[in-house]
């Protein structure tokens, strides 16, 4: 408590008037949201340029200030000492392959205390003692062999290309994304989700190559067997050796993407159902109907039971010929003084407002076509059933695998997608029923909705749920807008009748009451400050009166 009262007192004033720059740093630890950055040092600030120039100018101080780790031990040797056999044959040695890296010939150590370690990590590696005469042995260079060159990166043959430009572009932008071709094959044929994620089926999708371009390379490569092929070339004939590449890639994209198809398809059905729930369930709303009603009634001359929902949205259309006011603002006004507790009945029907968002006709479409793919993908998996049997050996070498010891390779294969794969698919098929039965119950409800709001057989058929939704959306959004505006203005007359001691009316009639005071107060005090003959005004006329005691005062005087 004691440190959170001295963190208080020690809160800056902000002063507005000095720049961004000038505010003092934070002292809170460093987290954004859920990340948390408190691990790193405060002397991470400084870059390594200004670190560098910091040590050499105050290594003394900053050896003093920070409490380095005991001193690592001394630096190995670079390699092991060779046996003498090996200096015996030193004049005879074979050549053999350069790497050709960038050497680091000094290592200084670190410019300061760092979270890892004040020593390079070269420093900390242990020595490795080799075979000194295998590697001369697979290493040895005969003659001038290409594969020097090979692995200096000298490979002057330029590399086969047979594809077109725009073709080759696509792939080798594909490729920098992908892993490298050589790891491809074993993550499609096992469909490991961790090597190639669902954009990557899609660029693979769109690699796939032809029987063209697959001949096309063979026949290349035929012609110049020691000529190395291009980045492209070789990823199409890397994914051409996959047997069924399309079928694979398919089943994967669906496998991943049946929940977001199911979604696509069953969100716009429970927000159609949930619409129908709330219209019938609000009192607004039909309150709103028998007010429509009876205005229509009484300007038609006729007693009609109802009318088509799509009328709705035109009460703001029709005006009044006094007031020039639509006919919406007065239903409005005869709800708030017939029905004060009716809503504003936009935020009573939320969902008709999402399902107004929605194409229905695009729902069966996509219904359809999830219910395709899950037969052509259940057809397709007993392709690949038959040819992944082919490529294993058959049944009776899997059976034998399985006995001879191959535990860990079946335990792989077994949670692996490729191997989940029927599971999968059944659960999808039986998923496919259940939507088509909700698809087919929900807009079978929606038919008896307009046929319980009076709709004809006829109107039932041409009318579509979007425009329906869409048509309520639209009016109940005007409705709210009609009524906020009544509101606000019957709440300005009351302020203006009344208004109160915080309105702006009421400031400024008590401001010329009090200015009406101060006058009062200023003559009063001019009044009093002048002198009694001063206050009377010559000018002015007398009032005159006759004094009837004079006579007998003036005879008690006489003697």
């Amino acid at each position: 408590m004691k440190g959170s009262d001295q963190t208080k007192d020690n809160l800056p004033s902000w002063d507005f008037d000095y720049p961004w720059g000038s505010f003092p740093k934070p002292s809170a630890s460093l987290c954004l949201n859920t990340l948390d950055f408190s691990d790193l040092w405060d002397e991470e600030d400084l870059g390594v340029e200004s670190a560098e120039e910091e040590g050499t100018n105050s290594s003394n101080a900053t050896s003093m200030c920070l409490k380095l780790p005991p001193v690592p031990p001394p630096l190995p040797p670079l390699a092991p000492p060779l046996p003498p056999a090996s200096l015996k044959g030193a004049a005879i040695r074979c050549r053999t392959l350069k790497l050709h890296w960038r050497e680091l010939q000094s290592l200084p150590p670190l410019p300061r205390m760092t979270c890892f370690g004040t020593q390079t990590i070269w420093a900390g590696l242990e020595p490795v003692h080799l075979d000194t005469n295998r590697l001369e042995y697979l290493f040895e260079t005969k003659g001038n062999n290409t594969t020097c060159n090979v692995i200096c990166g000298r490979w002057k043959q330029p590399s086969l290309s047979v594809l077109g430009v725009k073709r080759s572009n696509i792939i080798t932008i594909a490729l920098s994304s992908l892993p490298p071709s050589r790891f491809l094959p074993p993550a499609i044929y096992s469909m490991d989700s961790s090597v190639l994620d669902r954009e990557d089926i899609q660029r693979l999708q769109a690699l796939v190559p032809t029987e063209e371009e697959l001949c096309l390379i063979q026949e290349a490569k035929a012609r110049a067997p020691h000529s190395s092929l291009a980045p492209a070339e070789l990823c199409l004939l890397t994914l051409g050796e996959i047997s069924h590449l399309s079928s694979r890639l398919q089943l994967w994209a669906f496998a991943l993407d049946y929940d977001t198809l199911e979604r696509e398809i069953a969100e716009p059905l429970f927000h159609l159902k949930l619409a129908m729930e709330q219209l019938a369930a609000s009192q607004t709303f039909r309150c709103i109907l028998a007010t429509v009603l009876a205005i229509g009634n009484f300007l038609n001359g006729c007693k009609a039971r109802g009318f088509e929902l799509s009328y709705l949205g035109k009460l703001s259309q029709v005006k009044d010929t006094h007031s020039r006011q639509p006919l919406l603002h007065h239903v409005c006004v005869l709800l708030l003084q017939l029905y004060p507790q009716s809503s504003d009945l936009y935020s009573d029907i939320t969902a008709v407002t999402k399902a107004g968002k929605c194409d229905y006709s695009s729902v069966h479409s996509n219904l359809v076509q999830l219910e395709a793919l899950c037969k052509a993908s259940w057809e397709q998996l007993k392709v690949l059933e038959r040819a992944d049997e082919k490529r294993k050996g058959g049944k009776g070498e899997k059976k034998k695998k399985k006995k001879g010891g191959g535990e860990d390779e079946v335990a792989a294969q077994e949670g692996s997608l490729r191997h989940r794969l029927p599971n999968i698919l059944k659960e999808c098929e039986e998923r496919s029923k259940v939507l088509r039965a909700v698809h087919r119950r929900v807009i079978n409800r929606f038919h008896s909705f307009l046929l319980f709001l009076g709709y004809s057989r006829a109107m039932v058929t041409e009318t579509t749920a979007e425009d329906f939704c869409k048509t309520i959306s639209n009016f109940s959004l005007e409705y709210r807008t009609t009524q906020q505006a009544i509101l606000l203005q019957r709440e300005r007359e009351r302020q203006r009748e009344n208004p109160g001691p915080n309105t702006p009316a009421a400031r400024r009639k008590q401001k010329q009451i009090s200015t009406q005071e101060n006058e009062e107060q200023c003559r009063l005090e001019e009044v009093l400050k002048t002198s009694e003959s001063s206050r009377l005004d010559l000018s002015l006329p007398r009032n005159r009166r006759r004094r009837t005691d004079q006579g007998s005062f003036s005879q008690k005087l006489k003697w």
